[in-house]
């Protein structure tokens, strides 16, 4: 098998765009491998432990008036927002491919809509945005409570173009968190040494990538556990990779039975997703569950990433190939750009210049 070549790097490093974080008004540094890098000022809710809810929103910048008195509006809300962090929720805002236009400002070159693949069904009403949200906290009341002072505070300059509520089902500390198909989702995260490799960029920024993608519970679940775990590749109880014991063995793309098949199937999930197929290449998954009734429930996919392609090339495999694709159905799609937290004495707003 050969892998193709590494990510390249040369057009991550140029993009204007926006991300907040308030947990406590402190940027977070995780460790990372390449230590002769300068250290830069990373923002919250992207590398730390999950909190048990997220609200997902979308704002987008009314076009009216000249470009400068939007430009104008929309730094005084990002300063707005800037001032007033919750010691209970993290807020991280990333802006979308259309605010540069609309600003008139030079958009980054990785930065661009994602394309359509095979077997979406997206919904322009749940999909984009200019600014994109994401809210964290324990309590859902509290991001729902923090969702509305964001609202209110845009005013006339954003308006809201959707909101999405998810949750953690219970698991205990320091396990991975099962998705409602009861498999263990992001075993594979890089590790936190690895993140300034594989999810922030050189300036401390790093791309978001959401996807709300439903999925037939009751059909999967219905197969038996066996099957269940062909198609993903995974034993269900402990999260292991086919063949192996525990859920943080390697994953043995390689490995075959007496009969010569593959023990981890060709079109396994965790197969068609691995890392070995982009050169290595890793997203850090952050991902909740949703129930908005019966007839729609599924995952809210939230991945950080050095550059968007990377999605691209694992999910144009995923839509064509992979076994779990006939249980579920991407619904929902945004992409944003979520820079480096501002210095000391700035604001969101100053970065958009």
């Amino acid at each position: 098998m050969t892998s193709p070549p590494p990510l390249p790097r040369r057009s991550l490093f140029a993009a204007t765009t926006a991300v907040l974080a308030g947990a406590n008004g402190c940027a977070s540094r995780p460790s990372g491998r390449d230590d002769e890098r300068p250290q830069h000022r990373m923002q919250a809710g992207v590398s730390e432990v999950q909190p048990r809810h997220v609200l997902v929103a979308a704002f987008d910048a009314r076009a009216t008036g000249q470009r400068r008195e939007l430009a104008t509006g929309v730094r005084r809300v990002l300063a707005e927002w800037s001032r007033h962090p919750s010691r209970r929720v993290t807020l991280t805002v990333a802006a979308g491919p259309d605010l540069y236009r609309k600003l008139g400002l030079p958009a980054p070159e990785a930065l661009r809509h994602l394309p359509t693949f095979p077997g979406d069904r997206l919904e322009a009403r749940r999909s984009g945005g200019d600014l994109l949200v994401q809210l964290c906290a324990d309590d859902p009341l509290v991001c729902r409570r923090a969702a509305t002072r964001l609202t209110a505070q845009a005013r006339d300059v954003l308006g809201l173009r959707w909101r999405q509520s998810g949750f953690l089902p219970s698991h205990a500390p320091h396990e991975t968190p099962r998705n409602l198909f009861g498999f263990k989702d992001g075993t594979e995260n890089p590790p936190q040494r690895e993140l300034s490799r594989w999810v922030w960029d050189d300036k401390g920024g790093t791309y978001l990538v959401f996807r709300r993608i439903h999925m037939d519970v009751d059909r999967f679940t219905a197969l038996p556990t066996d099957r269940q775990e062909h198609v993903i590749g995974r034993h269900r109880a402990s999260g292991a990779p086919l063949g192996s014991r525990t859920e943080h063995d390697a994953v043995d793309l390689y490995a075959k039975t007496p009969r010569g098949r593959y023990v981890i199937p060709s079109d396994a999930h965790v197969r068609l997703a691995h890392s070995r197929l982009d050169g290595g290449a890793r997203m850090l998954r952050r991902g909740y569950s949703y129930d908005d009734g019966r007839d729609d429930k599924g995952l809210l996919f939230l991945a950080y990433m050095r550059d968007p392609q990377l999605f691209i090339r694992v999910q144009q495999r995923l839509a064509g190939e992979d076994a779990m694709s006939a249980f579920t159905e991407h619904r929902a799609s945004a992409v944003g750009y979520v820079l480096p937290a501002p210095a000391p004495g700035q604001h969101l707003g100053d970065l958009l210049a």
